[in-house]
């Protein structure tokens, strides 16, 4: 009787365990990420073209909104504000999910009439990741700050359902 019963036990935690992992991933382009006890609804790109893109052109964030970028490894990066209208913050997280480097990204003048898009892209400012980074979060402007976040400190991604989005 009582390995029936452990049996039954173990199939149910099995059976939780299976079901947690399968709720665990969302199905559309957002992953919900906690951060500092506050949910964000993440857009996730993971594609070479979705991460050149990636806010230009967007007039607004929400509040507890933002993007997820996913890298196949972690390596030394390099963001910028080319084609940006909001300004953004930006936390580089190694692969583990510990935060890199933190910066502010106030938004640049437009290309110029007459200025070439090397010109252009010249003159943008650089934001490091300073060590390998294998993701980045970009957030409404001041989110970062207001949420005291710091380098060193762990960010809890679904490290496993962001591996599945890259191509």
């Amino acid at each position: 009787m009582r390995s029936l019963e452990s049996a039954i036990k173990h199939l149910i935690t099995v059976g939780a365990c299976l079901v947690l992992s399968a709720c665990g991933c969302s199905s559309g382009p957002e992953e919900t990420v906690t951060i500092s006890g506050e949910p964000f609804t993440l857009e996730v790109v993971s594609t070479e073209a979705t991460i050149q893109r990636g806010m230009g052109g967007r007039e607004s964030i929400a509040r507890n909104g933002g993007m997820l970028f996913v890298f196949p490894e972690a390596r030394w990066r390099r963001f910028w504000m080319k084609n940006c209208l909001i300004p953004l913050d930006i936390m580089f997280l190694d692969a583990r999910g510990r935060i890199t480097a933190i910066h502010e990204m106030p938004v640049e003048p437009p290309q110029a009439e007459g200025e070439s898009l090397q010109e252009y892209e010249d003159r943008l400012p650089g934001y490091p990741s300073l060590l390998g980074a294998q993701y980045a979060i970009e957030l409404d402007y001041g989110r970062i700050s207001e949420l005291g976040l710091k380098t060193g400190q762990k960010i809890e991604l679904p490290f496993d359902c962001l591996k599945k989005r890259l191509p």
